[in-house]
This record gives C-alpha cells, structure tokens and sequence, in this order.
C-alpha cells in the first residue's frame, strides 16, 4: 500500500512515466521498503506511526522533513515538468542510484537491530531504552544518520536533478548537526552510552568522524 501510495505521488508530481531512472528509483525504493516490513521490529512500526511525541531539536526536525520534501519535488518537477536541470550524465545517474540503494539498506539494517530508532531524539524510558551495539552500530554510533547523509544527494543525482542537489545538500548538513546533538544527548542522558562511546569511537564514518 504504502510503495503504491509513493509511486502514484511521485509519478503525479514527475507529470510522466517514461523516466527510466525514475522507474529505477521507484522500483529500488519498493524493494527495500518489503524488506524493510520483513525485519524491523513491529513494535517499533507501531510506535512510529504513533506519533504524538515530543522530544529535543523539534526545529531541526522539522527543517528536515521539510528539505527532504523539497528534495523530491524539484528533483520531481525538473525531470518531468520544466527541465531547470535534468541534465546528470547517465553514469553519474547509475552510479548515484547503487550509492542511494546501498544507503538506504545501510538505513534499513539499522532501523532492524534498534528497535529505538524513532524520528525524535528522546529518552525512551517506557519501553526499556538501552544502548544499541550491535550490527552496524558496532560500527559507528549513529549508523542511520550516516546512511541519510549519503541517501539525500544520491537520491537528487539518482533521479537526475543538479537544481535538487541545493536542498538535499541541506539536508546533509543538518543530519550531521543532528548527529553531533544526539550524541551529546545520549552521553548525557543514556546509561551506558559513555562506555559504548569508548569502544566505538567515531559517529558515522570509521577513521574520519
């Protein structure tokens, strides 16, 4: 329902179906959301579409939601309706869209071991929150923010778009200011996560940071 609900929306603002890297990216985003309903906790799925709570860095939040959107509509609108800039090379295209399939299921492998992993940054006392080690987060501390790092402008290249480049590059750097905000949060706040901070030492990239 939900890949029938984005397609349909995605094709509706694109004005055209004859996109081949839009039909790509639609069948790559169909593939890893049936994934996706194979191995994340239902528990979790029930408490994101909750919804309802509050926690640190609304604004920023918010900010993202917003970039994000915007990142599919000029992405959406320039291929299909008005051409500003549809003019990314097929390679570079191709290349993007393995780089985006690849962050996504980074994402979704993330989102499977921590059964955490809600939009808002908060203490979730009610449900027994505990520090996450396992699977990529034995890796780097915030394994899901590095994959949406990577997801926003390979998604504007995927889809074939220099104009989308502007908000997804937005949305980087706010992901990585969210990252650096949640990782003082949860040094603070989570029991444990000093010592897990330790032994894993960098937020998103092995070696760099």
């Amino acid at each position: 329902m939900i890949t029938t609900v984005l397609t349909a929306v995605m094709l509706a603002v694109a004005g055209r179906t004859d996109r081949v890297m839009l039909d790509a990216y639609l069948g790559m985003c169909a593939l890893v959301l049936l994934v996706a309903t194979l191995v994340v906790d239902p528990d979790l799925v029930r408490e994101r579409l909750r919804g309802g709570a509050r926690g640190e860095d609304p604004t920023r939040l918010l900010f993202i939601r917003l970039l994000f959107l915007a990142t599919f509509a000029v992405a959406l609108l320039d291929i299909g309706r008005f051409h500003w800039s549809d003019s990314v090379p097929p390679a570079v295209g191709v290349v993007a869209l393995a780089a985006t399939g690849a962050a996504f299921a980074w994402i979704v492998w993330a989102v499977s071991v921590n059964r955490f992993f809600l939009p808002v940054v908060r203490i979730q006392s009610e449900r027994g929150h505990q520090v996450v080690a396992s699977g990529p987060y034995a890796r780097v501390r915030h394994p899901g923010y590095a994959g949406m790092v990577l997801m926003a402008p390979g998604t504007a290249l995927a889809l074939g778009s220099w104009w989308a480049l502007a908000p997804a590059l937005l949305l980087s750097f706010l992901f990585l200011r969210r990252t650096a905000h949640e990782d003082r949060f949860l040094r603070e706040q989570l029991t444990g996560y000093d010592v897990y901070a330790a032994r894993v030492r960098y937020r998103l990239v092995p070696g760099v940071w």
